[in-house]
């Protein structure tokens, strides 16, 4: 008989006090991302997911004049597979085109440091995509190369401060803010990471891109980022979504 002992598994998310206490958290928050052509007038699509109580946003493409995509967000997972999938299945979302090679689903994480986790896994999140004044938002799904994950935990740290601290510098003069997501296994490219730049002019979220080419995370240990979806805001819900089976 074998004798072997396994630790448990822990799959919560960890922060830690200000006193220094480990906090945990066993909840987040995914978000999935949709892209769709052949939309010729975005207010009915609008008009639907306001009716619909859609936790999300609508974006109109900037690079495709009958683009569109669509973020939507729950707690709840199988809320993609149920209501939401029944909602796209019917008019108007059923006339368009989809775009597959932009879809993403992530959720929410910490880095282990946080205080307050439910401001990093929800109210942040949800905060900046709902905010009016973010009405442009570049959306990318990136993949880190092997190299990364073969340095020292000290290492990664100097890097993650390195690229954060761009991220923190934009936010802290309203030029642009970020929205990390996990999407280890969710994604069919084998991407790690979906980002979401969301600011109130397009140009700074262009910047943000080309001042993080010259970290040693882009520069270095990133195999592939994108494909980019730019566009502007054209509606935004913040009303919780609920499942069929709830």
């Amino acid at each position: 008989m074998s004798t072997e002992t396994h630790e448990p598994i822990d799959i919560c998310e960890r922060g830690r006090a200000a006193d220094g206490t480990p906090v945990t958290l066993d909840r987040r928050l995914f978000m999935q991302f949709l892209a769709f052509g052949n939309s010729t007038d975005s207010v009915p699509l609008s008009q639907a997911l306001e009716k619909a109580q859609v936790s999300g946003a609508l974006y109109e493409d900037a690079n495709d004049p009958h683009g569109v995509a669509l973020l939507v967000l729950s707690e709840d997972p199988d809320y993609f597979v149920t209501t939401l999938r029944q909602f796209l299945n019917r008019p108007p979302f059923s006339a368009l085109t989809p775009k597959p090679e932009y879809t993403t689903l992530g959720r929410t994480y910490a880095q282990g440091y946080e205080p307050d986790l439910e401001d990093t896994l929800f109210t942040r999140p949800r905060s900046r995509v709902f905010d009016p004044a973010l009405r442009w938002v570049v959306w990318y799904p990136l993949r880190r190369a092997g190299s990364f994950e073969q340095l020292s935990a000290d290492e990664q740290r100097k890097i993650l401060l390195e690229h954060g601290g761009i991220g923190r510098a934009f936010g802290k003069a309203g030029l642009g803010h970020d929205i990390r997501l996990a999407c280890y296994g969710l994604d069919k490219n084998d991407n790690d990471f979906v980002i979401g730049l969301l600011g109130p002019e397009l140009y700074p979220l262009s910047a943000i891109v080309q001042r993080m080419r010259k970290t040693k995370q882009t520069s270095l240990h990133i195999a592939q980022m994108g494909p980019f979806f730019v566009g502007k805001v054209a509606w935004q819900g913040r009303s919780e979504p609920t499942t069929d089976n709830q």
